[in-house]
């Protein structure tokens, strides 16, 4: 199974959920949400052939990390994925939205030009987030539980990225009207685990072979995208 973003770093036992993970050959992207973060789990996720880790910053934490920025900026070419990061304009982020913008502003302008691939969070700040996107020429972009407006999804779709759907999109309403309006090729999975379980990818799965894109498209998805790095 393709799980393009897991915070496997908050689970109640992390070494013993990769481990599990790559035993049963899941390709999976762990998300951190702070540089830091990544740079405690890099030297452990190393051995592992299909566990990738992300380095992140979250916008909700932007306010708490400033300090951390350069330390992102050092750790960028120890991988080539990125995430989570992006924008949250929802009740939780509305009174740090100045310094999330100024905080992804410089971490796109030092992702642009990279060969990464990019998991963002965009939660009532789609808009905003794509065009800072665009701005910065930022390719091979996955958006991460997607739940905003349905006309901004060919926009999206344009710029050439991804989405990443999980067991909350396929058990709403609003979700699957998402998901029914993409297309087949740019469709990835994902758990957010621990916030869904693992187990429940199978119904992600489920969801998808009805509307015409089974588990090996999805696969196929991926593969074409980590062909870029």
């Amino acid at each position: 199974m393709i799980d393009t973003h897991c915070h496997f770093d908050m689970m109640p036992n992390p070494e013993t959920y990769i481990r599990e993970r790559e035993r049963q050959g899941d390709i999976v992207i762990g998300m951190t949400n702070a540089p830091s973060h990544f740079q405690m789990g890099y030297q452990y996720v190393q051995r592992f052939k299909h566990i990738r880790l992300a380095l992140g910053f979250h916008p909700l934490l932007a306010h708490e990390l400033q300090e951390e920025l350069s330390l992102f900026e050092r750790l960028i070419d120890k991988t080539a994925y990125v995430g989570e990061i992006g924008l949250d304009f929802s009740r939780e982020g509305v009174l740090t939205q100045e310094i999330q913008i100024k905080s992804l502003e410089r971490i796109l302008a030092i992702v642009s030009g990279k060969n990464k691939i990019i998991s963002v969070h965009s939660r009532n700040a789609e808009q905003q987030l794509l065009s800072l996107l665009k701005k910065y020429h930022i390719k091979n972009v996955i958006f991460h539980w997607y739940s905003g407006e349905l006309s901004l999804v060919p926009d999206i779709l344009d710029a050439g990225y991804y989405f990443s759907i999980n067991e909350a999109m396929v058990s709403t309403l609003k979700g699957k009207k998402i998901i029914d309006n993409l297309p087949s090729d740019r469709m990835l999975t994902e758990t957010d685990s621990p916030f869904n379980r693992k187990d429940n990818l199978n119904n992600v799965y489920s969801y998808l072979g009805k509307i015409g894109c089974n588990e090996q498209m999805i696969y196929n998805n991926f593969k074409g995208l980590i062909a870029n790095l």
